[in-house]
């Protein structure tokens, strides 16, 4: 069997995403502005605290998202905390991110979480 190419490869004359780019909005957003956009979008309760710190649940109450700029988990480094919780309401894994990690990044974590509604997994 002989395999022939029906249309010719042309290399990209330059990579997509090769580095940064424009895209220095990467660096520099630590404010909560994205996450709780995203959240109450969903149809999570968002709640500012008196002291800066923002607590976000789902509908169904078992995934938490905290913006705790605020306490002492942010003097160590974790600002974001979220907290997911199984059926029977025990906490089935937990994820933080520090300070330099720009809140963009945390939403798009999240969003990627809501996308996938089901448990569905092939090796589950």
């Amino acid at each position: 069997m002989t395999l022939a190419a029906t249309t010719p490869f042309r290399a990209l004359a330059e990579p997509p995403h090769t580095t940064l780019g424009n895209r220095e909005w990467l660096l520099d957003c630590h404010c909560a502005g994205p996450v709780v956009n995203l959240l109450k979008g969903q149809g999570w309760d968002v709640i500012p605290d008196l002291y800066a710190n923002v607590h976000c649940s789902s509908p169904d109450e078992r995934m938490y998202v905290g913006f705790l700029p605020e306490t002492e988990d942010a003097a160590r480094g974790e600002l974001w905390h979220i907290q997911v919780k199984d059926a029977d309401g025990e906490v089935a894994w937990n994820q933080t991110f520090g300070p330099s990690v720009p809140a963009q990044a945390v939403a798009g974590f999240l969003a990627a979480l809501i996308a996938f509604p089901s448990r569905y997994c092939a090796c589950v």
